[in-house]
């Protein structure tokens, strides 16, 4: 029967493998912290309508819905040429 024995991992020699090595085990820690962190519902929270819904309601107004009629007859209307 065959054993199998794990050595531990070395650490790193030089202070530059050190400091590759540090940088990047910060960079996986920090990857995994935000990859499979929690849903936080703050970050979405919508604070109320915006200014398409405002423009919406604005335009549905009687006062704009007549000043958007008078504008369109204005339009149809052709001019009379008199000469």
């Amino acid at each position: 029967m065959a054993t199998i024995i794990s050595a531990p991992l070395s650490r790193p020699t030089t202070k530059r493998e050190a400091t590759l090595f540090a940088e990047f085990s910060a960079f996986w820690r920090a990857f995994v912290a935000k990859a499979f962190h929690p849903y936080r519902p703050e970050l979405h929270y919508m604070r109320g309508p915006g200014p398409a819904c405002r423009a919406k309601q604005m335009a549905l107004s009687p006062a704009v819905r007549s000043m958007l009629a008078d504008i369109r007859t204005a339009k149809t209307r052709k001019p009379s040429r008199s000469a």
